[in-house]
């Protein structure tokens, strides 16, 4: 067995970039997508939290977005789901205590977005 070294006596590692997924799209294999209804949401980030690709993003308003019942909500509130990173689990909707998550066919809502 070789002897141990102390930190200054090790041979120089490689560097590595910070853990992410970024680079690792997912959204192209979804089958089911997770429709937001962002006027029944009451920005409770339940779905940011349930989400296993981290595909919700969250933004801070000082100004306030309406939610359910025209009520304003402040401060850290979730955005539009990342389809580049959504695999259309369901969690989210699941999760969602207002409701406010639906999941649609992806062809529906492809279909859906090209008739507006």
């Amino acid at each position: 067995m070789s002897e141990r070294k102390t930190w200054q006596e090790l041979e120089l590692g490689v560097e590595l970039p910070p853990a992410t997924s970024l680079g690792y799209k997912t959204g192209g294999w979804r089958v089911l997508r997770p429709v937001w209804n962002a006027s029944e949401c009451i920005h409770c980030m339940i779905c940011v939290n349930y989400c296993p690709d981290m595909a919700i993003p969250v933004t801070k308003s000082d100004e306030g977005v309406a939610g359910k019942g025209g009520r304003m909500f402040k401060g850290a509130i979730r955005v539009e789901t990342n389809l580049d990173y959504c695999k259309g689990c369901g969690i989210c909707a699941h999760e969602c205590p207002s409701k406010c998550l639906s999941m649609v066919r992806e062809e529906e809502a492809e279909q859906a977005s090209c008739k507006l």
